[in-house]
């Protein structure tokens, strides 16, 4: 319920009403963005009328399509992360895409019109609004393949897999990879990296592998262990 609470919030900042419209109501531009201003439950993210951003000369503001929720954006709320995340009000969402509404003058390789996705950091969320500012390091452009609402689900999870097989295991041709979990977020897009690596794969989920096409697949399934039932000791 939370969770669909929180997905409620998010597509009414993206698809509610837009700037314009609630220029014709105040003095200025307003645009739709969840907002939080205490930690809590999904009862301290609030719908809210806020100013869009403005890009400093090495940024980029970004018209999101669609925004995802992570793990992290939970935690975030929860006060876990509480020291590495800026001052309230906060505008939660790591993940989003879009298209580019407007780049700074220092801005090289994105231009107005380009559809793309982001990955922000943490003290630089803000995918649950209309409007977003993103660095050109945390942008990429979207494959014309996939729609908004993929790309958005790419940036954490696909982070993940790459920094875990590529840049810390350094994953060659030819080696044989373990992926557990493979229908997961980061474990589907970590069976697709490695096949795009050469390897072959070995991994213990059964759903919807045929999608990725032709491979070498070993498939290990096991059934649940069961629990064993102690007897109470009297003293």
């Amino acid at each position: 319920m939370r969770i669909s609470y929180a997905v409620a919030l998010i597509a009414l900042a993206i698809f509610g009403t837009s700037p314009a419209h609630s220029a014709a109501q105040s003095d200025k531009p307003m645009m739709k963005a969840v907002v939080m201003h205490a930690y809590g439950g999904a009862e301290v993210l609030k719908l809210e009328d806020v100013p869009p951003p403005e890009p400093r000369d090495n940024e980029i503001l970004i018209r999101v399509v669609a925004a995802s929720i992570n793990p992290v954006d939970v935690a975030i709320r929860k006060g876990y992360l509480a020291e590495l995340v800026g001052n309230f009000p906060i505008i939660l969402g790591m993940d989003a895409a879009g298209i580019v509404e407007k780049v700074g003058n220092k801005v090289i390789k994105y231009k107005a019109g380009d559809p793309v996705f982001a990955f922000f950091t943490l003290k630089d969320e803000g995918g649950y609004a209309e409007f977003v500012i993103a660095k050109e390091n945390e942008l990429a452009p979207k494959p014309g393949a996939i729609s908004f609402a993929q790309a958005a689900g790419m940036g954490a999870a696909g982070a993940t897999a790459w920094e875990a097989l590529i840049d810390t295991a350094n994953l060659r041709a030819g080696q044989t990879v373990l992926v557990h979990g493979g229908s997961g977020g980061v474990g589907h897009l970590a069976i697709q990296i490695a096949k795009a690596k050469g390897t072959t794969l070995e991994e213990e989920v059964r759903q919807w592998l045929d999608d990725f096409g032709e491979g070498r697949w070993k498939l290990q399934a096991r059934e649940p262990r069961k629990r064993k039932t102690r007897k109470p000791v009297k003293d």
